[in-house]
């Protein structure tokens, strides 16, 4: 058999697992690292979302997190999570601490696309925790679930210009800088360039 033939016939038999893993019923996972658990969040979650997601420097580069960041909020984020879980189109985990099992944050994909096997993933780690390597280990976690479980072939992320932090934490984690999209977002009366990046599941298996 060439070369080429064997590629093609790894190619059709990793697209034949992708799928399955697609079709199968969905699961919150539990991801575990040296010192994080990634895993569900549940409604006793809410008090701790609430005071680290009202932190201002959290919203002020999250598109997503309202400010001010009220418990009614918390209590919906909770909900779409679990129901964006069932449904398959999204992965929405609390971060802790293997240690004590506090929350410091959150991380997860939105938008995933059974056809092309394509999420983009998202996160935010609480003020108190920041500069201690937390986002770049729970985003290695994730990355790896999402290709070796979820049967994803690529991954995409994206961070405001101004906040050079986040692309640092996802060139760590393998994302490749694709570019920069002027003006692309509207936060807080401005416009604002975000940056953006992708990692395929190819790159992780060359060490990317």
């Amino acid at each position: 058999m060439s070369g080429e033939a064997a590629g093609a016939g790894s190619r059709e038999a990793w697209r034949a697992g992708a799928a399955a893993a697609w079709a199968a019923p969905r699961k919150t996972p539990e991801l575990r690292t040296d010192r994080l658990v990634i895993g569900q969040l549940v409604p006793e979650d809410a008090p701790a979302i609430v005071r680290l997601a009202g932190a201002r420097e959290i919203a002020d580069t999250t598109l997503s997190v309202p400010h001010p960041y009220e418990m009614r909020h918390a209590r919906e984020f909770i909900a779409f999570a679990a129901h964006e879980s069932a449904e398959g189109t999204g992965l929405h985990l609390a971060i802790r601490l293997a240690e004590g099992g506090g929350l410091i944050g959150a991380i997860g994909l939105k938008g995933m696309d059974g056809e092309h096997r394509v999420a983009e993933l998202g996160y935010w780690i609480g003020t108190e925790w920041w500069g201690r390597g937390y986002a770049t280990e729970a985003t290695g976690a994730l990355v790896r679930h999402a290709f070796d479980e979820l049967g994803l072939n690529r991954l995409q992320a994206h961070h405001m210009v101004r906040n050079p932090a986040s692309g640092r934490v996802l060139e760590k984690a393998g994302f490749r800088r694709e570019g920069v999209l002027r003006e692309r977002v509207y936060r807080w009366g401005r416009f604002e360039d975000v940056v953006v990046y992708g990692i395929l599941r190819s790159d992780l298996a060359d060490g990317a």
